[in-house]
């Protein structure tokens, strides 16, 4: 199973395949903001974040799955460990700690949009698109059946409509991500998308939900290796 290091599944390469800039720009904005987060965290009452999260909360600890994985979350100190008890990665906390501040419980939609409908993400698409799903095309576009390989060992589910081949995956509680592809031919080139559960806003920001589908198309991709 991927580890937890981050979320490509690859030691300090959080948005592997992004520009630099952008890598830099989001993984900074995360990390020094964990501490002013776990202030604003710490001010709401523990029960309604797990309920908004939909994690149990107990003996003064949230415990979740994160990408398949069972993690747990200390309160007040908010620090976080993996199911052994390994203290996770400091961009790993991050991003959970955002989950725990942006939660507000509402449902999910049950609706895919693209990136460019998350709040802002217009400005961002065509990089986004850049480092997920162009490396999920240029990856698996003439191999199909190995991205269908890939997305169930990561515990994807296959999803009908959307594409010639579509799996959701659940990385959070309550952020539902899929993965499409369209194999390509003679005549057109592979095509291959993240996608959103149109409810992702309500619990994570745009910059977590580019990280997450990053991670996402890391995972997948390091499952040829």
């Amino acid at each position: 199973m991927p580890g937890l290091v981050d979320q490509s599944g690859d030691n300090n390469e959080p948005l592997e395949g992004a520009p630099k800039k952008a890598q830099h720009t989001w993984e900074e904005s995360m990390l020094q903001s964990l501490d002013r987060l776990r202030v604003d965290v710490r001010s709401k009452d523990p029960y309604i974040i797990a309920r908004n999260c939909d994690s149990i909360f107990q003996d003064e600890v949230f415990r979740f799955s994160y990408w398949g994985n069972l993690i747990s979350i200390h309160w007040p100190n908010l620090e976080a460990f993996d199911a052994a008890g390994k203290p996770l990665s400091t961009f790993d906390t991050a991003m959970l700690t955002f989950y725990l501040q942006t939660a507000d419980g509402e449902p999910m939609a049950d609706r895919w949009i693209g990136f460019r409908e998350l709040p802002n993400g217009v400005f961002y698409n065509q990089a986004f698109q850049g480092y997920s799903g162009n490396r999920v095309a240029n990856t698996f576009g003439d191999k199909p059946d190995r991205f269908n390989e890939a997305a169930t060992l990561l515990g994807g589910w296959k999803l009908s409509g959307l594409a010639d081949h579509a799996f959701a995956f659940q990385p959070l509680p309550r952020i539902r991500l899929a993965a499409t592809l369209w194999p390509g031919d003679e005549e057109f080139p592979s095509k291959a998308s993240i996608l959103f559960d149109a409810s992702a806003s309500h619990y994570m920001t745009t910059d977590g939900l580019a990280l997450l589908g990053s991670g996402l198309t890391g995972r997948l991709i390091k499952q040829l290796k």
